[in-house]
């Protein structure tokens, strides 16, 4: 990939550049996470995003009837840089904007890609993903959540699990089984899904954190629109691949930029922490520990620039995704670790603790980074995925 920059591209960075400075929220204080962000934020991410919007900063690629700007991933990707540079706010949106948006411009007619990708951008319609079910989590293609057709609804009962955002979302990217006679992969169809329709539950799950992310949701004979299908019928399968291999594109390039920020962050509250009667970032060993760190961080952005390359030539996110996905997962984890390393015992302390270092955040966000080998594909298939797909070994 030839990374040097176009004079129009110059002076799209610069004009970024400037706009970060002057629209940069002032009670936005940069944590030492990566992560999907936490429920306290939701308001005020919800308003940075559509500040973003307003400004033509989101959606860059998207095309204009949508919502987007139809400029290049290299404007993406300088968007990102200076995000990064500026320690900017995660967006809220980050199902719906990372995924769910591309798979409908990818796949819906002309009255869904005029329908739901601008509203996504905007953040007036948050989005959640409804794959993963108690007993088809890696297995995907093993769901049993059942859409039977009546009339001109498709009447939905099952379950889905793990589920992000479920208990504020506005729609779903559902896949559910619609016709179980023929081989499991082909009788799956991809639903745009209302969660306000009667009949969807919704149940929070306490996690390690103590706080109640991910969710359950229920189908009770829940009627959707055949309007609501996305793709045709039965052919969930394909649709739902293109949103795992953006959802790995994303997890893998996108979340680069929300690594360096918590990247830097380790790296202030070294400068700030002692250990053995001298500051941290004197020991050897662990100075080498954090240039490691943006060793590795570096070469993901690299790698997001090759999965970049592929988009440029108008070519969808491929198997390939899943190497960003992995290597994100190992830097994160070790960044976190590292942090727990760093503050030594005072690692105990979470918010509330009036001796807590930066109000509890790290040993917050070091429990949360136990999900990443789980979300977004477990790590044991991103491996199968590498191995089969990219390197031609045999199926496991």
């Amino acid at each position: 990939m030839d990374l040097s920059l176009t004079p129009d591209q110059e002076a799209f960075r610069a004009t970024v550049r400037s706009w970060l400075k002057s629209n940069m929220p002032r009670e936005w204080k940069p944590t030492g996470s990566s992560e999907i962000p936490r429920a306290g934020q939701y308001e005020f991410l919800r308003r940075w995003q559509r500040t973003l919007f307003d400004a033509g900063y989101i959606g860059l690629t998207w095309p204009k009837d949508y919502g987007g700007r139809g400029l290049t991933f290299m404007e993406e990707l300088i968007l990102q840089q200076e995000m990064a540079l500026a320690k900017a706010p995660p967006i809220l949106n980050v199902l719906g904007v990372g995924m769910g948006g591309p798979t409908i411009i990818a796949w819906g007619n002309e009255e869904q890609k005029k329908r739901y990708p601008a509203k996504i951008l905007s953040c007036e319609e948050i989005w959640c993903q409804g794959y993963s079910e108690p007993n088809s989590g890696s297995d995907l293609a093993s769901l049993q959540t059942r859409a039977v057709k009546d009339g001109e609804h498709w009447v939905i009962n099952g379950q889905k699990v793990w589920t992000s955002f479920a208990h504020v979302a506005d729609y779903m990217m559902l896949l559910a089984r619609t016709d179980p006679s023929v081989p499991k992969h082909k009788g799956i169809t991809y639903f745009l899904l209302d969660m306000k329709l009667p009949g969807v539950t919704v149940k929070p799950l306490r996690q390690i954190t103590g706080e109640a992310e991910f969710n359950e949701v229920f189908f009770d004979n829940v009627r959707v629109h055949e309007s609501q299908v996305l793709g045709g019928v039965n052919n969930g399968w394909a649709v739902g691949l293109t949103t795992l291999m953006y959802e790995r594109l994303t997890l893998g390039f996108g979340l680069q930029m929300r690594l360096r920020i918590a990247l830097d962050g380790l790296v202030e509250l070294a400068k700030g922490m002692e250990k053995s009667g001298r500051v941290v970032t004197k020991d050897p060993v662990m100075r080498q520990k954090l240039a490691q760190l943006w060793i590795d961080t570096e070469c993901l952005k690299y790698t997001g620039a090759r999965a970049i390359t592929k988009l440029l030539r108008g070519e969808m996110p491929g198997p390939e995704a899943s190497t960003g996905k992995m290597a994100w997962v190992d830097t994160h984890q070790r960044l976190q670790e590292i942090a727990m390393e760093i503050e030594g015992p005072y690692s105990q302390l979470v918010k509330g603790s009036d001796w807590a270092v930066e109000g509890g955040v790290w040993p917050h966000s070091f429990l949360r980074s136990r999900a990443n080998s789980i979300e977004g594909g477990t790590t044991e298939i991103q491996k199968n995925i590498i191995a089969e797909r990219l390197l031609g070994l045999p199926k496991d």
